[in-house]
């Protein structure tokens, strides 16, 4: 193995050097640090290592040493060192972007293999760094997950966390808010993003059939089985699986799950071989999980094996600023999908989409755009009770949204010019360019001040 660089942290010095030595005869480059803010002038953006580091220690513990180093690169690995009772705040700490962590006493071969794949990971994000910046290309969450709100921003920074990880990700969130968007985005930022993408919904899997769709079978495994076929499982092998509506599984199926994470394997029916499955889980649901078990419909120790790492996708209700700009942006992607010409959403059909409830959230909201994008009339794209055109409100708003747009154009969407020209305070700026769906990035200079 090529000598590669680690920085150890624990305060601990006869565990800090016995943890070294095991790491050092594996074959990796291996720093001790006594404290974590050694640690913090050691790494940068750039850093070509991972961090492993003792969660209790005195001065900057652990989980605050990650919090840190992630604010100068959140795609660091940090593996943590725990002991048997802090168990529950390691995982808390997966859930906020540690890679992994060993509970003492740990075998060297459990770290060896951690700190392995913990700094694989590491190489393929430098190296997708520069592939990507040899292409010109930029980090395209914003365009997926479109929204200004803070917990849009949260999410994302979430998911550009615990994406790069290979914890399995349990995506909570109402129907139709963007569960399996946020799914594709931490395959895609993963190691795993070249390999398969396999969506499976548990609802629409027949229940006396789902074993064999999801783990395959053997000829003859029961009648009508002719061949040997691969389950979706397989199928998936080195990828992601998605489980979506993870709730409606079956619950003798959800033990059989329980197993496949258990072992990282799945046997064929009809088999007594087990396969290595080598595959991520993310799962969604829109209901609460909690209340399935409490109701004995979902198996509690598959929800904590699943629950480990958490994320909620806000519904539309939660983020009201957002809906005008994400109507305009699925606006222009319905004319593209459609092959038409891109139509003007005029200043009182924002305001109308904007004012009310999605109960559908961003697939209503979708389906709207597309029939607006069509040109059929305000009452078939469902928005029938919008007002026309002709009152002075709506008059005067069309000339703000105008002047605004114009000012922006004419200074590349740099705010403070357009601010001090206009006299507007930079809120009450930010506040009106909501409010027509206007976006700073479309007028190509793209700057804050």
């Amino acid at each position: 193995m090529s000598a590669v660089h680690i920085l150890l942290v624990d305060d601990d010095a006869a565990m800090r050097a016995s943890t070294a030595q095991l790491l050092d005869l594996a074959g990796f480059e291996v720093e001790e640090l006594a404290q974590g803010d050694r640690a913090l002038d050691l790494v940068s953006f750039g850093f070509p290592g991972i961090v492993i580091t003792d969660i209790r220690m005195p001065g900057i513990d652990g989980i605050s040493l990650m919090n840190r180093i992630h604010e100068i690169d959140h795609e660091i690995p940090v593996i943590l060192i725990t002991g048997h009772s802090d168990v529950q705040l390691a995982v808390r700490a997966m859930r906020e972007g540690a890679y992994d962590f060993v509970e003492k006493p740990f075998s060297g071969s459990q770290l060896v293999e951690i700190a392995s794949r913990a700094l694989d990971h590491r190489r393929l994000v430098l190296e997708n760094r520069v592939l990507r910046a040899a292409a010109g290309q930029a980090d395209d969450l914003e365009q997926r997950l479109v929204g200004r709100s803070n917990a849009m921003i949260d999410l994302r920074r979430r998911i550009r966390t615990i994406g790069p990880t290979e914890a399995n990700v349990l995506i909570v969130g109402e129907t139709g808010s963007g569960k399996e968007v946020v799914a594709r985005a931490l395959h895609d930022l993963s190691a795993r993003a070249r390999k398969p993408f396999i969506t499976i919904d548990c609802a629409a899997l027949p229940e006396t059939l789902i074993e064999s769709e999801l783990f395959g079978h053997e000829a003859g495994a029961f009648p009508g089985a002719m061949r040997a076929r691969f389950g979706k499982f397989e199928h998936a092998r080195g990828g992601t699986i998605l489980l979506d509506d993870i709730g409606s599984m079956p619950i003798a199926m959800q033990g059989k799950l329980l197993g496949v994470l258990q072992e990282g394997a799945i046997t064929r029916l009809g088999s007594n071989e087990a396969v290595a499955l080598d595959a991520r889980f993310i799962v969604t649901s829109r209901v609460a999980l909690e209340d399935e078990v409490a109701a004995g419909r979902f198996r509690d120790d598959l929800f904590y094996r699943l629950n480990a790492v958490r994320l909620t996708v806000p519904p539309l209700s939660a983020r009201r600023e957002d809906v005008a700009l994400l109507f305009l942006r699925l606006l222009a992607e319905a004319a593209t999908r459609h092959r038409v010409e891109p139509v003007k959403a005029p200043p009182q059909v924002i305001a109308a989409i904007a004012a009310r409830d999605w109960p559908g959230n961003v697939r209503e909201l979708r389906n709207v755009a597309d029939r607006f994008a069509l040109g059929l009339g305000l009452a078939e794209a469902g928005l029938g009770n919008v007002e026309g055109p002709t009152r002075l409100a709506d008059q005067v708003a069309e000339f703000e949204r105008r002047a605004l747009d114009s000012a922006l154009r004419a200074h590349l969407g740099s705010l403070r010019p357009v601010y001090e020209q206009l006299g507007l305070s930079r809120k009450t700026l930010y506040e009106k360019m909501q409010r027509y769906g206007l976006d700073k990035a479309d007028y190509s200079g793209g700057n804050e001040n």
